[in-house]
């Protein structure tokens, strides 16, 4: 993993969004979040919806042996309609423990969760039957993927919501 920006607290704005969200084993989760990523590309120029907003991957739930419930999509300057597919939603106010880097998402997660832990850092996450359930947890992609398909080469921003004090 090449760490480009270190681990931080940032204040972030309530940001709009469009995505597409879905359940998947953990194990092909990447291979789906491509996929998904595909299917809003197309979805996106279909409906002539305004394509310049940041694509991320955010992690509502996650179960490392079991399913994932992953959103994937676009950051928009405001509300935007989707459908029964692409829906609109929001990434929360909030303190966010942030993180860029290039490659290896897993080592840059585990980075980021082990600086919180340090830091004496609470994430707004609870556990449920399902597994880790997050306020919000993303991967904003600052590389556009349709630009650069090697994903190795992408920059991210990796945030995890923190819990109010």
């Amino acid at each position: 993993m090449e760490l480009l920006e270190p681990p931080r607290v940032v204040e972030r704005p309530e940001q709009h969004c469009l995505g597409i969200r879905t359940i998947t084993p953990f194990r092909g989760m990447l291979s789906k979040r491509n996929e998904l990523l595909e299917e809003l590309f197309g979805w996106l120029r279909e409906t002539g919806t305004d394509d310049s907003g940041m694509f991320f991957l955010r992690l509502h739930v996650i179960d490392m042996a079991g399913p994932m419930d992953l959103e994937v999509g676009m950051m928009t300057p405001g509300p935007v309609a989707g459908d029964d597919r692409v829906r609109p939603s929001t990434l929360p106010a909030g303190q966010y423990a942030t993180l860029t880097y290039r490659n290896h998402s897993l080592r840059a997660n585990r980075a980021l969760l082990d600086w919180a832990t340090a830091e004496g850092l609470v994430l707004d996450r609870r556990e449920v039957p399902e597994g880790d359930l997050f306020a919000c947890r993303y991967e904003a992609f600052r590389t556009d993927p349709r630009t650069e398909p090697r994903k190795t080469k992408w920059i991210v921003e990796l945030d995890l919501r923190l819990a109010d004090a």
